[in-house]
């Protein structure tokens, strides 16, 4: 004998069903509601120029001038974190971190900052680098030493002229390192950024 439903029992199921699809419908305006605990958790790196802005960067640099941008970190990990923010120096030719290995470069850090930051905060440092001991010859120029914040570094690095972009290129490269309270020591964070340099004679 086949169940028999009331009119009352169909406006039950009529008022349940329309409910469930009221909150599956208003569930995405919720997520932008509600702060839920467990979201995603990163770091920040970044360069700006000298007026502490993403602008006027050094390029074209010769020997004996001084230069200035502002290294920065932004913190949200969901906890205070303890960074290192390693200063490297390159040729073109020379590697670069590997975002999609997660691998860093292989090259020795010259300079570094190391430093604290709550969530929620960002750290930020000036970083001023002059070139010295610099000399061109048969299409290949040569760096001597760096100076960063103070400190001098031999360096000695050359760059072949770059004929497609005109100019002799090197960079400067942060990496961002965090420190892992589980083994007890830094680990690459996986955040890198780069400034292009063309060393010029004049």
């Amino acid at each position: 004998m086949p169940l028999m439903l009331k009119l009352d029992d169909y406006r039950l199921v009529f008022a349940s069903v329309g409910l469930i699809g009221i909150l599956l419908f208003a569930s995405p305006t919720f997520s932008l509601v509600l702060h839920l605990h467990g979201g995603e958790r990163f770091s920040e790196l970044w360069v700006l120029g000298p007026g502490h802005m993403a602008e006027d960067y050094p390029f074209n640099v010769r020997a004996d001038v001084n230069y200035l941008v502002y290294v920065g970190v932004g913190n949200h990990m969901g906890c205070s974190a303890y960074y290192v923010v390693y200063v490297k120096f390159r040729s073109q030719t020379e590697s670069l971190p590997n975002a999609t290995a997660g691998t860093t470069s292989p090259l020795p850090p010259l300079f570094e900052f190391r430093l604290f930051v709550e969530d929620g905060k960002s750290w930020e440092a000036p970083l001023r680098f002059s070139f010295s001991s610099v000399s061109f010859s048969e299409n290949r120029s040569f760096v001597g030493s760096l100076m960063i914040n103070g400190v001098t570094f031999n360096v000695d690095k050359g760059a072949s002229w770059d004929a497609e972009n005109n100019g002799y290129y090197y960079q400067f490269f942060m990496e961002l390192w965090i420190y892992n309270v589980e083994s007890r020591d830094f680990e690459f964070h996986n955040r890198f950024v780069g400034l292009w340099l063309n060393m010029t004679g004049v």
